[in-house]
């Protein structure tokens, strides 16, 4: 059954210069929605968003979810807002936690603060797979949830807190999505923070050995980009009112480990340059914060949002890896 989004509304996507967000903006145009771009460029880049700047319906919004009033201009007129910006990666808020807080904690009330004034009909934000913190089980379910083990992952419970109380006082409508190592086309493998798929595959392609912290033995429910797409498509187009002011998990629902991911990453670039295929992997100290095991199910969003997700890790893996040889 075709899916049935939103068109010909106007829709906010914060962070929208960023990986998850270009990639949004570009998904809304597409079904000629009128699309607002608001970006700091702190970690979005204008290259992810160039070629969206010549279309009529999209608007690029240069501010800071730090500052109200820019905010507040940002959602003036809007009717959805997909709320993306934040200060990712775990190691980033253990080296500054004032700052991560700073944007993931006070700029997302502040977010959360214009849209309820402009009266936005629903709030959807980038939670995160961290807020399971030291939960064991597995399959991650969203009822059960442990203590954060990063500064990173509190901001991110945080938001769903505030979510929450923001519906049950001022009657805003949100929907919570507890992303899962998300990765794909215009993912940045640059930088001290950048994500284990595009950076190794950066390694790879120089010839670099990529270092996995631990045994290798850890393991991810990595997620293609367009799985992501399609989720926050459903979280602003359902009729389902029980859909509303939930939380959910946005994965495949299938486990990787990381020597998985690099075995699989060689093998797929060494078809672009064989000598990749000699590159050897090495071994370095566990990562303060890290989760040993992240896997979702995906259940409760396929039961009251209809989510399908179509790209498996390996489908996804050959789309990101062809697409980084073109572009990298």
């Amino acid at each position: 059954m075709k899916k049935v989004y939103i068109k010909n509304s106007k829709i906010l996507v914060t962070g929208g210069a960023g990986f998850i967000g270009s990639n949004l903006c570009e998904s809304l145009l597409e079904l000629e929605n009128e699309v607002v771009c608001f970006d700091n460029f702190s970690t979005g880049k204008r290259t992810n968003i160039e070629h969206l700047f010549k279309h009529p319906k999209f608007q690029l919004l240069e501010g800071d979810i730090r500052n109200l009033n820019n905010c507040k201009n940002a959602c003036d007129g809007v009717d959805f807002v997909l709320h993306q910006a934040a200060l990712g990666s775990v190691p980033r808020s253990i080296e500054d936690p004032i700052t991560t807080n700073d944007v993931n904690t006070s700029g997302f009330l502040n977010m959360l603060v214009a849209a309820r004034d402009a009266k936005v009909k629903r709030f959807v934000y980038a939670a995160s797979s961290s807020t399971y913190g030291d939960s064991k089980g597995l399959p991650k379910i969203e009822d059960t949830i442990g203590k954060p083990l990063s500064p990173y992952a509190i901001t991110k419970y945080v938001n769903e807190l505030y979510a929450d109380i923001f519906n049950r006082t001022y009657g805003l409508n949100t929907i919570g999505l507890r992303y899962f190592n998300v990765f794909g086309k215009r993912q940045d493998p640059n930088g001290a923070y950048a994500a284990v798929i595009p950076k190794f595959v950066m390694q790879f392609m120089k010839y670099e050995s990529p270092v996995i912290y631990g045994d290798g033995e850890f393991s991810r429910d990595f997620t293609y980009i367009d799985n992501v797409v399609q989720m926050n498509l459903l979280a602003i187009s359902s009729n389902n009112k029980e859909a509303l002011n939930q939380v959910y998990n946005v994965a495949f629902g299938e486990r990787t480990t990381l020597n998985e991911l690099v075995t699989a990453l060689r093998s797929k670039l060494a078809n672009f340059d064989a000598k990749i295929g000699a590159v050897n992997i090495e071994y370095g100290p566990n990562r303060i914060g890290d989760i040993p095991h992240s896997l979702a199910s995906i259940d409760k969003a396929k039961k009251l949002l209809g989510y399908h997700p179509e790209f498996s890790f390996e489908k996804g893996l050959d789309e990101a890896v062809k697409w980084y040889w073109e572009n990298l």
